[in-house]
């Protein structure tokens, strides 16, 4: 039990609902309480899957499925989130709505780059390798469930604190969103490095 809530854990700091939010600022605002939980539900679906099969198959999806080195995910991953962390830093919290377009086709966009990303998809691949199939598989069921909840729930306060302080909560999520930038950016450097110091190793 101790090693499912350490691999339960480990996935759900990673997928850390509370900077989700931030990502999430343009569809909590549009959408209402029911509508926003289908939206998660289906984003959380395709997640759930996602790193079910990372979990099971580990490495091997890599090598054996897509025929590419975890190293080339990682620096092309690295990109991706430099991107978005590019986009934050300039245009605030709306930027990340020009690169899922728009909302009614936003469930796919949510589980892919917001929850599915390289960081995630690695955890996935370790909770794998440390526990066996059905535990690793329970550990992240319940990491995405656990973030989809939080996430619920911090939309839920969201929605209460803006009906009388909407100019304050869209100050907050303004800083919020290009701080975290900061962070994103600096985790997709490190990305892109270990990437290619894989890659020099492996030609060295």
């Amino acid at each position: 039990m101790s090693e499912l809530l350490r691999s339960t854990l480990l996935l759900l700091v990673l997928l850390n609902p509370f900077l989700v939010i931030v990502y999430l600022i343009d569809i909590v605002e549009k959408l209402d309480q029911k509508q926003f939980q289908q939206v998660l539900l289906r984003a959380g679906i395709i997640s759930s899957l996602a790193f079910c099969s990372f979990a099971v198959l580990g490495d091997t999806i890599f090598s054996k499925v897509f025929q590419v080195e975890f190293a080339s995910f990682q620096i092309f991953g690295g990109v991706v989130f430099l991107l978005i962390g590019l986009q934050f830093i300039f245009k605030g919290p709306t930027a990340i709505e020009i690169l899922r377009g728009e909302s009614k086709h936003i469930a796919g966009a949510i589980a892919m780059p917001v929850l599915i990303g390289p960081g995630t998809i690695s955890a996935a691949v370790v909770i794998g390798k440390r526990s066996d199939i059905l535990f690793a598989c329970i550990a992240v069921v319940l990491a995405v469930f656990l973030c989809l909840l939080t996430i619920v729930i911090l939309k839920y306060i969201h929605d209460k604190v803006r009906t009388k302080n909407e100019e304050l909560v869209q100050r907050y999520f303004d800083i919020a969103g290009r701080i975290t930038a900061l962070f994103v950016g600096s985790v997709a450097i490190e990305m892109i490095m270990a990437g290619i110091k894989t890659w020099l190793t492996k030609l060295s």
